[in-house]
């Protein structure tokens, strides 16, 4: 098998990629870079901070050269229309959806895999979900897809999002949920392209998501999440205890860190499926 390139989408607007450099958090398309070159050594990726004043991405034929679009997290909206650093984005989705480049991605990523396709995103009416969805469960087509394949059928996962899936566009499956938010993952083929999504992020760890918190700390005191920078602070300090040392019972036990968060190999199966069950035959097929 020859080479595989990737193109990773970093759609974080520079002020919002500098307070992560404060924070110690890793930016979000180094993250999938990392997430890829842990599962495919080999792999070649090109970043693109596509919110930066003066990039342009690939159009067109020009995604050829790519096995595989990365979307990570996202804080900007999809559905805000007005917004050139948006609009940009979803027509490289609409443009990986005609060449038929395979996508995957987080957070975000579920969002304008639906949204680009025609379906719809709206503000979640229950606010914020933040640091773990709990009790992710696979729905009748999600146990039986190949993103889940060796995946338990209820699980947690890390999350930060305030927007949700409303509507799924033809050629929408709607794979995983929980309490807080209906439309926990989806694969969407739309023309010659599919995209595979969940919402939360199989890519964050433990110490990832205690510092997205600190970067996140207004808005979570403001949310009721904490009562305080202390508060905040003392939950963070136990999360990276917990990373440092798995072994820590009295904090995973606290804390309800169970090891489909801490273990890569649940943790990250879905993007690992992907590669081999989406990009890997896809790439044979095109040599």
């Amino acid at each position: 098998m020859s080479q595989l390139r990737f193109l990773i989408i970093d759609g974080y607007p520079k002020p919002s990629r500098d307070q992560f450099d404060e924070v110690g958090m890793t930016k979000a398309g180094e993250l999938y870079a990392k997430l890829l070159l842990q599962h495919m050594p080999n792999a070649k990726y090109d970043i693109f901070y596509s919110s930066d004043p003066g990039v342009v991405l690939p159009k067109g034929k020009e995604l050829d050269k790519y096995d595989g679009v990365l979307w990570p997290g996202c804080n900007l909206t999809v559905y805000h229309d007005h917004d050139e650093r948006v609009t940009k984005m979803v027509d490289l989705c609409k443009d990986s959806y005609e060449v038929g480049v395979p996508q995957f991605g987080s957070c975000w990523a579920a969002q304008i895999a639906v949204y680009a396709a025609g379906g719809e995103v709206k503000p979640n009416p229950k606010g914020r979900e933040m640091g773990l969805a709990r009790k992710v469960f696979l729905t009748e087509e999600g146990l039986n897809h190949p993103m889940y394949e060796g995946k338990p059928p209820v699980f947690d996962g890390f999350i930060s999002h305030d927007d949700e899936i409303t509507k799924l566009p033809e050629g929408g499956k709607w794979l995983a949920s929980n309490d807080f938010t209906k439309v926990q993952a989806v694969e969407v083929k739309h023309k010659k392209g599919i995209f595979w999504a969940p919402q939360y992020h199989p890519e964050y760890d433990l110490h990832e998501v205690a510092r997205l918190i600190i970067a996140r700390e207004e808005k979570l005191i403001k949310q009721n999440y904490f009562q305080s920078k202390e508060d905040l602070m003392v939950f963070v300090n136990d999360l990276e205890k917990i990373f440092e040392n798995k072994n820590n019972k009295d904090l995973r036990w606290k804390y309800g860190i169970d090891e489909d968060v801490i273990d890569d190999k649940i943790r990250q199966l879905e993007f690992v499926n992907w590669l081999n069950k989406i990009v890997i035959p896809h790439s044979k097929k095109s040599e």
